[in-house]
């Protein structure tokens, strides 16, 4: 008989949080600096000072579609590093080379949720070939945590959860309104918390086999 319920943590695994036990917990969003790039100056200024990370987070945001047959391709991407966020405007920009080729770099890192579907988006509009991308599900995974979205991650990895009102909003506005500012600065920013937070924890697997090495160290799959 399986005494596991769909909930209940497998061996090694850390109990997953209920949306109801979400809830409960403390919202917090980022407050620090934020940057937007909207031309070739400013986005070769964002790169330059990501240059010199070790990790940044990464997201994206992609305009609704709120009937059959929309689809719209990537409008934002979001790159949080140690003292800023930089916001990437992408229909204001002509050339997104210097983007691409940033993430095709193998450093820095880039840590994000779901990176396959985000990165399988961007190549909507510009072509690389991705290199140091860290999906946070499967790193959570490795370290017995059972979560998946930013939200969840947050909850179970740092204690808080954060808000996802802006989410559905109109991001090809040619002007963000501060609640979407806000909204795509937290979500990069907290993906880079969350990596940051599960690098430190203890790989039951590898623990069990005697091993140690740190997930910031091994190849990178997304």
């Amino acid at each position: 008989m399986d005494d596991h319920s769909p909930n209940s943590p497998l061996p090694g695994q850390l109990p997953t949080l209920s949306k109801e036990q979400i809830n409960l917990l403390p919202l917090k969003k980022y407050d620090g600096p934020v940057e937007i790039a909207a031309n070739a100056e400013e986005l070769r200024t964002a790169l330059a000072r990501l240059g010199d990370e070790r990790v940044v987070g990464f997201d994206i945001e992609v305009r609704p579609a709120f009937r059959s047959g929309d689809r719209f391709p990537p409008a934002l991407v979001q790159l949080a590093g140690e003292r800023r966020v930089f916001l990437v405007q992408l229909k204001k920009l002509g050339d997104l080379s210097p983007l691409a080729a940033f993430l095709a770099a193998g450093r820095p890192l880039k840590a994000g949720v779901a990176v396959t579907g985000d990165i399988a988006k961007l190549h909507e509009v510009m072509a690389f070939a991705p290199a140091g991308f860290v999906d946070l599900g499967k790193m959570a995974g490795r370290k017995g945590i059972r979560a998946n979205g930013v939200r969840t991650l947050a909850a179970q990895v740092l204690g808080f959860r954060v808000s996802k009102g802006a989410q559905c909003s109109n991001w090809e506005r040619s002007e963000l309104a501060p609640a979407q500012v806000a909204y795509a600065a937290t979500d990069a920013w907290i993906c880079r918390e969350i990596f940051l937070h599960l690098e430190k924890l203890p790989d039951p697997a590898r623990k069990m086999q005697g091993g140690q090495a740190s997930d910031s160290k091994k190849p990178h799959e997304h």
